[in-house]
């Protein structure tokens, strides 16, 4: 069973920083794509960044909402896949999921999903 695990979210203040974390075992090691994606509530769930397997090089992804200010990343040893958010606005508040679908490029659909972190961004 695919199980993913997120962390790290929290309150934050405009301009600030929140490192978040998705772990999953095998799920989440560099052979396969893995996604962050958010929803705010009454919007849309929208597609923020997704890393690539390792078989594509590790390709990354960036909604233009957040290029220059999230960065994508993941650690091998651990099987962790990092989303480091910097400069945050009020606009990123929202319930961030990560997500794979078990394939080495990103798409536009994934099968499996953890269940999500909060993060509030507000003076």
């Amino acid at each position: 069973q695919v199980q993913l695990v997120e962390s790290g979210g929290g309150l934050v203040e405009p301009g600030g920083s929140l490192t978040l974390s998705c772990t999953g075992s095998e799920y989440t090691s560099d052979y396969y794509a893995v996604a962050w994606f958010r929803q705010a509530p009454g919007k849309e769930r929208e597609g923020v960044a997704c890393i690539g397997g390792r078989d594509s090089d590790g390709s990354t992804y960036y909604a233009d909402s957040v290029k220059g200010r999230f960065t994508i990343s993941r650690d091998n040893a651990k099987n962790t896949v990092y989303l480091q958010m910097n400069s945050l606005k009020p606009e990123d508040t929202a319930v961030y999921y990560c997500a794979t679908d078990l394939l080495i490029l990103c798409g536009t659909s994934y099968g499996y999903w953890g269940q999500g972190t909060q993060v509030t961004v507000s003076s």
